[in-house]
């Protein structure tokens, strides 16, 4: 009988047969070089905005290309979730200086955009105005912490306070408190956003992992987990979210699902989370040991606030395949800030980078853009230490699974190994602009 979930020797083998690396999906899209001397501006110096750059800078030597971003540390965020589970314990994996990233050739203005003004093709900073001739927005979106009452990042860590998402700190400070709970057990309540999201299935991820972290520490039988989802399901792609439910179920501490539940506030000292139920208007109180808080999540103030160039959601307006702004054809979304359907993941980047600089570049030799995204995403999804599920799928929320021997919905040592080994080297080949 056929058995589609790789072990350690079944995956050995691939390995030796070839790159995995090389093997993931998204092929490059090439375009001509074009000579003529614009200015390209890139708004971020995340993962998008970095990939981005270095794929210009190579296929147009005589544009000028600006970066502008504050941010000098550069985090490598799917790793966030390896520190807060207790799988890695080194913060500075997940750190990098910016300075270093940046291609030969591009200039780095560290400041924080103030104002878009894209009538006038201008961006304000602190320190001035800043002409471009074209634009590329990869700003990823901002946390909205302040949205939930009580709440204070600097307690994370702290009696039982946990979320992944905020900085390498914060991952590592949420694993202390795992770890305390877990010695212990008791209630865990696992939360998540009401909104869009970048990697969708961390909150899913965290509640496998408080699992395994339960079972490992032989707390089981006084442990109970409870998961609140705001709208009726745990995922959008209902085969994955089928899934996952079923899986639970499997565990020693099965996690019991509350649908309609949006955390509204939490008491910190008495270790209280409070929800909100937009179903009835009500609102309930739950008592915890560990509290895992996925904040809503919106795009950057600078997008969210001009009407001009966000979505009636305060998403980046692009066309969902071509990317390019539907009002301004020499703005390009790329990353997190797009109000696209799905797809606010490393994987998303890796995808649409290319899409992007390819038509960025018809467009600036006066053709319309014809390259086309998909919407792909993928979620390593971790089940138990060792074991992980590699889920992919596209804007349609269809599974377009890419590697061979490889079922996106049967947990395998592969999925596992790829996220914990090989997707770090993977994601540096995609910021250089090379995969």
């Amino acid at each position: 009988m056929k058995n589609s979930t790789l072990n350690r020797r079944q995956f050995l083998k691939i390995a030796a047969a070839g790159s995995v690396v090389a093997a993931l999906p998204f092929g490059t899209i090439h375009a001509e070089t074009s000579l003529q001397n614009v200015h390209i501006v890139i708004m971020g110096c995340g993962l998008a905005g970095l990939a981005a750059a270095h794929r210009l800078r190579r296929r147009m030597p005589n544009a000028q290309i600006t970066i502008i971003d504050g941010k000098r540390e550069h985090h490598y965020q799917p790793g966030f979730t390896l520190l807060a589970t207790g799988v890695w314990h080194n913060a500075q994996k997940v750190k990098a200086d910016n300075a270093k990233l940046i291609p030969h050739g591009v200039k780095w203005l560290p400041e924080t955009v103030l104002e878009i003004e894209p009538d006038n093709q201008m961006i304000i900073t602190h320190s001035g105005k800043v002409h471009y001739d074209y634009l590329i927005v990869a700003t990823g979106l901002r946390l909205g912490y302040e949205k939930i009452d009580g709440f204070e990042i600097t307690a994370l860590g702290q009696k039982g306070l946990g979320s992944v998402y905020y900085s390498p700190e914060a991952a590592t400070a949420t694993w202390q408190a795992m770890d305390i709970f877990r010695q212990k057990g008791g209630r865990a309540v696992m939360t998540l956003a009401p909104t869009d999201m970048k990697c969708a299935g961390a909150p899913l991820k965290m509640t496998f992992m408080v699992a395994d972290r339960i079972r490992q520490a032989g707390t089981t039988n006084n442990s109970q987990i409870d998961f609140f989802a705001p709208k009726t399901a745990i995922f959008s792609v209902k085969p994955v979210a089928d899934k996952v439910l079923e899986l639970w179920q499997t565990l020693e501490v099965p996690p019991q699902v509350h649908y309609h539940h949006e955390l509204a506030a939490v008491d910190m000292d008495k270790q209280i989370a409070y929800f909100r139920l937009p179903e009835t208007g009500g609102e309930t109180a739950e008592q915890y040991d560990f509290l895992h808080i996925v904040p809503p999540m919106f795009a950057p103030d600078v997008i969210f606030n001009n009407n001009e160039l966000a979505n009636e959601n305060g998403w980046l307006n692009v066309h969902t395949e071509t990317l390019q702004h539907k009002k301004y054809p020499n703005i390009f979304g790329l990353g997190d800030v797009n109000g696209t359907p799905r797809g606010k993941t490393a994987a998303t980047v890796k995808k649409s980078t290319p899409v992007v600089v390819h038509n960025l570049i018809r467009v600036i030799n006066g053709q319309a853009p014809d390259a086309l995204f998909d919407g792909y995403t993928s979620c390593p999804m971790l089940v138990r230490e060792g074991e992980a599920m590699l889920v992919e799928f596209n804007g349609k929320g269809e599974l377009t699974p890419t590697l061979p021997l490889v079922d996106p919905l049967q947990p395998s040592y592969f999925a596992w190994y790829l996220e914990d080994v090989m997707l770090k080297p993977a994601y540096m080949t995609v910021l250089r602009g090379r995969a």
